[in-house]
């Protein structure tokens, strides 16, 4: 992800190859269109259990972000978070210093990191009616700012014996709860743009 597209630099590539063998060559929209997409590998790093009431402040290492989390019983059970690192045609991608949210009450609550942006931690203290905030970050690679597309929320699943992890290419950008440890929590993710 230089200042040049992958497909951009494959199209100027063969238009000077065309050039200079006479015009022979010919590059077509459609030709350029059919370069290969970035690769993009995503790798299971970071994993942290913690008692999430303890008010314990989860976040991912550096140039890590949010794939996943899971939590069984009420406020004094054990939430798993599981962190990854990316790769974007061989080159890690960089992640910016967190920023922490505001706090809000966990029974009715509703986060969705901005747009281009990723979770990367998260704090809860207490009980349903205690408070949650969250870390986001950006994400770069060559220089250049890793693109998200495909937003999408899970299904609904019951706290006190949720488990959710991003699919292919995804990473976690949200999570909603209402009500306590039997209320419904969804997470919503984002696809890294190729």
């Amino acid at each position: 992800m230089s200042h040049f597209s992958r497909v951009t630099r494959r199209a100027l590539a063969l238009v000077g190859a065309g050039l200079l063998f006479g015009g022979l060559a010919m590059v077509t929209a459609t030709g350029a269109s059919a370069a290969p997409a970035a690769e993009i590998i995503i790798i299971d790093g970071y994993t942290q259990t913690v008692k999430e009431s303890a008010g314990t402040p989860v976040l991912c290492p550096t140039n890590q972000v949010l794939l996943g989390r899971a939590h069984y019983g009420d406020e004094n059970g054990n939430t798993t978070y599981y962190c990854g690192l990316i790769l974007i045609d061989g080159q890690q991608v960089q992640v910016s210093a967190p920023h922490w949210s505001d706090s809000q009450r966990e029974s009715n609550s509703f986060f969705t990191a901005s747009p281009g942006e990723v979770l990367v931690g998260r704090q809860h203290s207490g009980d349903e009616n205690g408070q949650t905030r969250y870390a986001t970050a950006s994400m770069s690679a060559w220089g250049q700012p890793v693109e998200l597309t495909s937003y999408r929320w899970s299904a609904g699943q019951k706290e006190s014996n949720s488990y959710s992890k991003a699919g292919e290419y995804e990473v976690m950008v949200g999570r909603q709860h209402s009500g306590d440890e039997n209320g419904q929590t969804q997470y919503q993710y984002a696809r890294i743009a190729d």
